[in-house]
């Protein structure tokens, strides 16, 4: 959950986003669920309270991208605050999630309301789009070995406040491929390559373990 603190007025972010009420809704997703689909209205703002939630976006042609990887405390769909009339993209439950649904309207009205909670959410676009802009340096000036490493790393929050996960739910070749720009093949040379040097584990039923010797991939020139 992202630190909020209650404003001297008493608001609580926390409590703002941790019950259902009007305009909120508590939305709970199986594994492999959709939020929303491409192409539905934008009528609504997502927090993930428990869960992984995989954001993806298919081309006119038929093609598939993968967008993002969301955690707990993280919000996505939020286009529809800047105008957005339809979803650019997809989301989908990559595990069992518990989501607060909040209203265009709601959210809106929050935001205008409520200064700790506006400042919380607009902290957390300039953190994300900050993040956005590291994706494109990475693309751009680094080996897909140092890139995999990385979107590994962040995929088990090392980095980030509190205890990284160290395990990831399982996520296919294919997703990793899409999210680097590289093929699965090099995907799979590499993550043998990490599993024989001890940087990362899996057997294929709990997941995958990230270990903290990863990061000398990254640092290595």
């Amino acid at each position: 959950m992202i630190g909020i603190k209650k404003s001297r007025i008493g608001f609580d972010g926390e409590a703002f986003l941790a019950k259902a009420g009007v305009g909120k809704t508590v939305v709970s997703l199986k594994k492999k669920e959709a939020a929303f689909s491409q192409g539905a209205p934008a009528d609504a703002v997502f927090y993930i309270q428990k869960g992984k939630v995989q954001l993806t976006v298919v081309s006119k042609i038929g093609k598939e991208a993968t967008l993002g990887i969301l955690s707990e405390g993280e919000f996505f769909g939020e286009g529809g605050l800047a105008g957005q009339p339809l979803r650019m993209g997809s989301a989908t439950a990559m595990t069992d999630c518990e989501l607060l649904r909040i209203d265009k309207k709601e959210m809106m009205l929050a935001l205008h309301r409520e200064h700790t909670f506006s400042d919380m959410f607009v902290a957390y676009l300039l953190a994300r789009n900050i993040r956005y802009e590291e994706d494109l340096v990475d693309q751009l000036f680094n080996s897909s070995e140092k890139r995999l490493a990385r979107i590994l790393l962040l995929l088990a929050h090392f980095g980030k406040e509190g205890v990284p996960e160290t395990v990831i739910p399982k996520i296919t070749q294919e997703t990793l491929a899409d999210m680097i720009g590289t093929t699965r093949s090099r995907v799979s040379f590499f993550m043998n390559r990490f599993r024989k040097l001890g940087f990362v584990h899996y057997d294929g039923g709990s997941g995958l373990q990230v270990h903290t010797s990863l990061l000398s991939v990254i640092l290595h020139d």
